[in-house]
C-alpha cells in the first residue's frame, strides 16, 4: 500500500481559509490558526445578524407607519391603524405600507380613511 501525502489537501483547505479572512487585520489575515477562528466567529455574526437585519427593518417601516398615521389622522396610532386595517379586510404587509406612506401619501390616506371607517363601525 502506497503512503498518501495529504500537502496538497491540507494547502487547498488553508488556501480556503485565507480567502475568507482577505481583508482582516493583522495576523488574523495571514496566520491560518488565528484566520480560522476570526472567519469561525465572522460566519457566527453573519448567521446572527441576517435573523437581526429582518426584524431591524420591521421596526423602521413600523416607525415610519407610526410617523405617517400620525401625521395623517388626527388622534390615530399605528396599533389602532393595524387594527382597522384587519377589520376592514386589507392584508397589506408593513414592507408596503411603509412605502406607500414615503411615495404614494394619497394611497396612504386613502388606507388611513378605511382603516378609521373600520374602527367606528366595529
Amino acid at each position: 500500500m502506497s503512503r498518501v501525502k495529504r500537502g496538497v489537501t491540507s494547502h487547498a483547505k488553508h488556501k480556503k481559509i485565507l480567502k475568507r479572512a482577505k481583508g482582516f487585520y493583522g495576523r488574523r489575515k495571514n496566520t491560518i490558526r488565528t484566520a480560522k477562528a476570526a472567519v469561525d466567529k465572522a460566519a457566527q455574526y453573519s448567521y446572527r445578524d441576517r435573523k437581526a437585519k429582518k426584524r431591524n427593518f420591521r421596526a423602521l417601516w413600523i416607525q415610519r407607519i407610526n410617523a405617517a398615521v400620525r401625521e395623517v389622522a388626527e388622534g390615530l396610532t399605528y396599533s389602532r391603524f393595524i387594527d382597522g386595517l384587519a377589520k376592514a379586510g386589507i392584508e397589506v404587509d408593513r414592507k408596503v405600507l411603509a412605502e406607500l406612506a414615503i411615495s404614494q401619501p394619497v394611497a396612504f390616506k386613502a388606507l388611513v380613511d378605511q382603516a378609521q371607517g373600520a374602527l367606528k363601525a366595529a
